[in-house]
């Protein structure tokens, strides 16, 4: 069953980098564009879903998903270290705002995603 958590993952993984590499080229860049990111929203949509509709998925697939989950910090960390943010930064201003408007941006956000969670528990 944990293999079922991985290709679970497996799919949203690829649909996000479908996605991403779609809006890169939308953009007019030939790279991906948030893939990751989108394949995380659409694991976290389709969890959400299946426990909202009263079928979670079985502890033993969750597990194959917790496995992946645990890895992903460490590869993010391990892909941001080799980035050239000196070259990014003297690229033009496009780096800075672009980092800074989704720190400031996240300040905003987090706070009220995590009132939703306790209106409905409370």
């Amino acid at each position: 069953m944990e293999i079922l958590g991985l290709g679970i993952l497996a799919g949203c993984m690829v649909v996000g980098l479908f996605i991403g590499n779609s809006l890169g080229k939308l953009l007019g860049l030939n790279s991906d564009v948030g893939g990751v990111g989108f394949a995380m929203l659409l694991l976290v949509f389709i969890t959400n879903y299946l426990e909202i509709k009263g079928k979670p998925l079985p502890e033993r697939v969750g597990k194959g998903i917790e496995f992946v989950a645990a890895l992903y910090i460490p590869v993010v960390v391990a892909m941001a270290s080799i980035q050239n943010v000196v070259a990014a930064v003297k690229g033009g201003w496009t780096a800075l705002l672009a980092g800074g408007g989704a720190t400031v941006l996240s300040f905003f956000i987090v706070p009220l995603i995590s009132k939703i969670g306790k209106s409905k528990q409370g």
